[in-house]
């Protein structure tokens, strides 16, 4: 070797050393000193000016706090103290959601996405709402906002959490933290009607299908809600089961005054969203159940939950006890359970009375208007042959290290004008880019001046959580349900039980009544022909207490009986989950307790392939492939357990069987299956239909495929399955469902960066997971991208009216929001297994389970 080579080599060698030293240094020393300057304290004493008097601050060994306060203010003020302590980067994220601003803090890269959020308007949306609050919401809101000021006032960022080290030490160094306010809560609510926002994906989808698919075969791609599939309220008042109500038929191409080019467009725009605000679609839900003493071992109810939302971390949940010292008519609130960090109060739980879940409804509340622009004035628009002025406002948005842009924004009658906020969609696109103008790619005739317009009830005042609040003083099921009727979106299913043996339901909301239509496609918005003529009274929404059944379950799946006079939405989850839950409780081998639940909670029974196997194992296979498809699938018991080779060869079968079925047809990529519970439904009729032209591969023009060959194709493909046998190599007897169906939490922000070290300092996992699609443990994947694990059950919530501290409960990540503590993942394998820890509600309980006492001194 010559010298200068060995230089060149000790050169390198040096620098390898070097960087292990330092990535060592950051990873084991500098990270976790710099991560514990921002460790809440949560032992002796701590002084907060404008406390009415001391508060007690108790956090168990699952560093839950339960908190004891002499009056509301103390209470919520102590609530925003203890949030700002464990959350208050995840609440700074989020408050710069809901105002549009996460340019100010990660630069360039989230202008796009603040355009959009500008132009839906939720700051403005919620400084309204503000301004209508009663005067107790805003003591509340106010209180809350003093106690995360008072933890905020004396503290640089780097004690508040180690992303801020990260922020402003390397990305964003002018960086300022602002003081909380009433609106930033506010803004909650709309984030999370964004990420529960109904049916607007498929309205774009079946639009854009239409272009190359009759209207009959997108009629079988969305076929009607299963007949054979539970509904949440047979009758509403009444108890007598009824038949489901089927989907519309869609009525022609000719309502469409939209191209498929510009639409896709549009959904790509919106989907690129969901990094930040959560995904959608009909995969998305949630299960909630009531079983009232009648089927219980105590006599009293027991009430389950299990939100279903986007995988992230921390998790969204931050659980919470708020225990008035004493409980007085000034004083009422002795309520825990799971709040948002950023909000007072609980959102799920239970009081001393009465216990409440959600689910999300999914009503068709979301309308896409299509606008003629006057072409003298781009101000205008028409609407029942006259012209009419937008409303118009000016936005500036900041952008870390760049310069300042102007957004105007226009309002229409109907809504925010959203198609000037997506490049694709633009007639006068930046000149750098290549794309081509909006109206060059129309394929059909268009006016020569358009916008489309969004009309949604989220755009419209409201006050969620004046709901929340009210729950958590109710004391009674009329109580209760006057709460509801200030939850007008998100629309959510409400299961409630009480401690007197009643168990309820209530769907709340603002449902549109339409002039004309329903609501499944794009309409015209120069007549008002298409207008919303108002909302479903409330005393006409469905609700059901103390059915007969003994039970109420809800699963996103269709809620009114066929003769329901109203249109809620033709878009429901198709019920398997329903289904499964129904199934478990009425075949219950003995009274219902809180371990069976766990087991319900815990249960990975596909409906899919206990609808698909049997027709796999009546397909001609040569030996090869007939030996595997009866040792692994004949006698499964179709549980998609983390140990499950067969459910490992299902799903690859799956997944190869929605490409061999339709990746071949006119249907664009964007909108090619990537599963869920709408496509179950599909192959669950085809496969009734051996010779339907969809099994015929197109690629193949000499020869016409039946669904044999199709199924015998994709289960050839199964048994090699790449993802697969890269993993455990081509014995499936070592495939194993759970460690393909993996769990990794990201940190919404920083954790997505693209930079591994600084994404490996907030992430965790991965961690193999159990369950799947349209299973009630709903851990969602998606075909054609992977088998990870991409939305799941959230928390998880058992509630025993006949003695509340016998309740359970798990979420998904851990208490704290700070990297390195020791309850910051320490929830995640308790979840994975379908474990969970007490919830405490006595105090004495929780005296003796306290790991921490922190007293609050005025």
């Amino acid at each position: 070797m010559s010298k200068g080579l060995r230089r060149v080599l000790t050169a390198l060698i040096s620098i390898l050393v070097l960087v292990a030293l330092l990535l060592g240094y950051l990873n084991f020393i500098w990270v976790p000193q710099t991560a514990q300057k921002s460790f809440p304290q949560t032992s002796g004493e701590a002084q907060l000016n404008g406390l009415d008097g001391p508060v007690d601050i108790y956090r168990d060994n699952m560093g839950i706090p339960h908190i004891y306060a002499s009056t509301p203010h103390d209470l919520f003020m102590a609530q925003g103290y203890v949030h700002a302590q464990e959350r208050f980067w995840q609440m700074d994220f989020w408050r710069h959601i809901g105002s549009g601003r996460l340019s100010e803090m990660f630069g360039k890269g989230q202008t796009a996405t603040d355009t959009f959020l500008r132009t839906l308007g939720w700051r403005q949306l919620a400084e309204i709402e503000h301004q209508t609050l009663s005067p107790e919401s805003r003591s509340i809101l106010d209180a809350y906002a003093e106690g995360v000021n008072a933890y905020l006032s004396e503290r640089d960022p780097v004690e508040l959490s180690l992303e801020y080290a990260i922020l402003t030490g390397l990305l964003n160094r002018d960086y300022q933290i602002e003081p909380w306010t009433p609106v930033h809560s506010l803004t909650w609510a709309k984030a999370m009607a964004w990420d529960l926002r109904g049916n607007m994906g498929a309205e774009i989808e079946r639009a854009v299908l239409l272009k190359t698919l009759t209207v009959a075969q997108v009629d079988e791609l969305f076929p009607p809600y299963p007949s054979d599939h539970p509904i949440i309220a047979p009758q509403i008042g009444e108890f007598e089961p009824s038949a489901a109500q089927p989907g519309s038929p869609l009525n022609s191409q000719a309502n469409l005054p939209l191209d498929s080019a510009t639409l896709d467009s549009l959904t790509n725009q919106l989907a690129a969203l969901d990094d930040v605000l959560g995904p959608a679609g009909s995969a998305i839900g949630s299960n909630s159940w009531a079983i009232s003493g009648a089927r219980t071992n105590t006599g009293h109810p027991l009430l389950a939950n299990d939100p279903h939302l986007g995988i992230q971390m921390p998790s969204i949940w931050f659980q919470v006890n708020l225990h008035c010292a004493p409980q007085t008519a000034a004083c009422p609130f002795e309520v825990g359970g799971f709040s948002f960090a950023g909000v007072p109060g609980i959102v799920i739980g239970h009081n001393d009375r009465l216990a409440w879940g959600f689910t999300n409804t999914g009503p068709d509340v979301m309308d896409l208007f299509i606008l003629k622009i006057n072409p003298a004035n781009p101000n205008q628009y028409e609407y029942n042959g006259q012209w009419l002025n937008f409303e118009t406002r000016t936005e500036t948005i900041l952008i870390a290290g760049s310069d300042p842009q102007e957004l105007l924004v226009r309002v229409s009658r109907f809504g925010p004008v959203i198609s000037e906020t997506y490049g694709p969609l633009k007639d006068n696109p930046d000149p750098e880019s290549a794309a081509t103008p909006f109206k060059d790619q129309a394929g059909i005739e268009l006016p020569e001046n358009y916008a489309m317009a969004l009309r949604w009830t989220a755009l419209e005042p409201g006050s969620v959580f004046e709901a929340i609040w009210g729950f958590n003083k109710a004391q009674n099921w009329q109580e209760f349900r006057a709460a509801t009727q200030n939850f007008v979106v998100p629309a959510q299913n409400l299961i409630y039980a009480d401690i007197e043996g009643n168990i309820g339901y209530q769907m709340p909301g603002n449902i549109p009544i339409r002039n004309s239509g329903d609501g499944r496609l794009p309409v015209p918005g120069w007549s008002d022909e298409y207008e919303w003529s108002g909302y479903i009274p409330f005393e006409e929404l469905p609700f059901v207490l103390n059915p007969p059944s003994g039970y109420i379950a809800t699963a996103n799946n269709q809620v009114p009986p066929n003769d329901y006079p109203y249109l809620v939405s033709t878009d429901w989850d198709y019920g398997f989950r329903a289904a499964r839950i129904v199934e478990m409780i009425e075949k219950a081998p003995a009274k219902i307790d809180s371990a069976y639940i766990q087991t319900m909670h815990g249960d990975s029974k596909s409906l899919n392939a206990e609808s698909l196997i049997p027709v796999l194992l009546q397909v001609n296979l040569p030996t090869d492939l007939a030996a595997p498809r009866d040792q692994y699938l004949a006698n499964w018991d179709y549980q998609e357990t983390i140990d499950s080779a067969p459910a490992a060869l299902f799903e690859a079968f799956y997944w190869n069987l929605l490409v061999a079925t339709f990746y071949d047809e006119a249907i664009p990529e964007n909108y090619l299956p990537s599963g869920g519970s709408r496509y179950y439904e599909v192959l669950r009729v085809l496969i009734n239909q051996p010779n339907s032209a969809w099994w015929d591969d197109k690629s193949t023009p000499n020869q016409v495929e039946t669904r044999d060959d199709i199924f015998a194709l994709a289960f050839a493909e199964a048994v090699k399955c790449n993802i697969c046998t890269q993993k455990f190599g081509a014995d499936i007897s070592q495939w194993k469902w759970g460690e393909l169906h993996t769990s990794t939490f990201r940190n919404g922000t920083l954790g997505q960066s693209g930079i591994a070290p600084i994404e490996n300092l907030f992430n965790r996992g991965p961690f193999p997971t159990g369950g799947g699609e349209s299973i009630v443990n709903a851990t969602g994947w998606s075909v054609g991208q992977s088998f990870e694990t991409d939305w799941l059950p959230s928390m998880r919530m058992i509630v025993d009216l006949g003695d509340l501290n016998q309740s359970l409960s798990v979420h998904t990540t851990g208490e704290s929001g700070h990297a390195y503590h020791p309850h910051y993942i320490d929830m995640a394998d308790l979840w994975r297994n379908i474990e969970y820890y007490p919830m405490l509600w006595e105090q004495s309980a929780i005296l003796e389970s306290a790991e921490s006492h922190l007293r609050l001194r005025p």
